[in-house]
């Protein structure tokens, strides 16, 4: 057991996005799920994409435009998101502020296919 701010911990860049970084908060021996913290600036996007594994999304700051399976849902402080596996989706933070959640997924293979 541990107990770390999960502002503490690095953000790092997050590949073929515009200003989008992740943090890993999961111990890096955990063996079931993994959480973790992403944050998109406000004007910042992560492109079209899906991934084999399902998520599950709680918005913990601002707003932001997520398509999911093409349909378009305003995300905001509060919201849960489910995705689940095989689904596209994106996100465009274009309401002027920056979006920050928790993605919940297993620690199963994932495959990232850019859409």
């Amino acid at each position: 057991m541990y107990l770390k701010n999960s502002k503490l911990y690095e953000a790092i860049p997050i590949p073929k996005t515009k200003d989008s970084t992740i943090s890993l908060l999961s111990p890096e021996t955990e063996k079931d799920f993994l959480v973790r913290r992403l944050k998109i600036q406000s004007g910042g996007s992560m492109p079209n994409h899906t991934n084999l594994i399902q998520h599950q999304q709680f918005v913990l700051e601002g707003e932001a435009l997520v398509i999911i399976d093409g349909k378009e849902y305003h995300a905001k402080k509060d919201d849960f998101i489910h995705i689940p596996a095989g689904v596209s989706h994106s996100y465009e933070a274009c309401f002027e502020k920056d979006y920050e959640f928790l993605c919940m997924i297993t620690t199963s293979e994932d495959t990232i296919t850019m859409l």
